[in-house]
């Protein structure tokens, strides 16, 4: 039964969830979704609670993180507006296996397994979609696992703040900035590496003009340097000497 507040379906277009659906198509998908609020701080759902919903965040930012038996927290990934996160659980009957925490206050529409996998029988193309998605995130959750196990710290740390810009980058004056707040902490907790280590590089990376972080904020004030690390290419002005 669709809720009493149902979303504007608006808010559905340019979700790669919903990419190729008509408008008629949209305003039956919006029928049955909830509208809900998840203050900063909070979370959407909780590691080890049952996947038993999809999300789709319409305001805010969500930060995915995992909590091993140790107790050692990674940062699988930040999800933005205009994004799904929890999709796998509507091919699988396990438990979410992250926290999806609220950065900001958000704004969050869900539908049950139940309702999403009807309307991906009504609408095939909702399914395709999903397994594209799902698809992209195991190919980058392999990426990392291959910089974890292969890379250099400096290489690692290059190549999560450029997955972040090209997710979330706003050009400003003077380069581009990461467009929510990020702490040395969420990058250590991205790369599989130490606060101690994080702080070193983006320290030495700001004395060479390459980035400005201040608390919570990164700036990449020369992105084609970034790349060269992460990439380990000479930097651009090792090519011209």
């Amino acid at each position: 039964m669709a809720g009493p507040r149902a979303p504007d379906p608006a808010v559905l277009h340019g979700m790669r969830l919903f990419a190729g659906l008509e408008a008629a198509d949209l305003a039956e998908v919006i029928r049955f979704a909830q509208t809900r609020r998840v203050p900063k701080g909070a979370t959407a759902f909780k590691q080890g609670d049952p996947a038993d919903t999809c999300h789709a965040l319409i305001d805010g930012r969500i930060k995915m993180v995992q909590t091993g038996a140790d107790g050692q927290q990674v940062v699988v990934r930040f999800i933005g507006p205009g994004e799904t996160f929890g999709t796998v659980a509507t091919f699988t009957s396990a438990n979410f296996p992250v926290d999806a925490v609220a950065m900001a206050d958000c704004v969050e529409i869900t539908w049950t397994n139940a309702v999403m996998t009807d309307l991906m029988q009504r609408y095939p193309r909702i399914a395709l979609n999903a397994l594209g998605i799902v698809g992209a995130r195991l190919q980058e959750v392999q990426n990392r696992l291959r910089e974890v196990s292969t890379e250099r710290v400096e290489r690692r740390v290059a190549h999560a703040l450029l997955r972040l810009v090209r997710q979330a980058g706003r050009r400003v004056e003077g380069g581009v900035e990461i467009s929510f707040p990020l702490t040395r902490q969420d990058v250590a907790e991205m790369t599989g590496t130490t606060l101690h280590t994080v702080s070193r590089i983006l320290s030495a990376w700001e004395a060479q003009g390459l980035v400005e972080s201040s608390r919570q904020q990164v700036v990449i004030r020369q992105p084609h340097r970034l790349v060269a690390i992460a990439e380990d290419m000479p930097a651009p002005d090792e090519e011209s000497a």
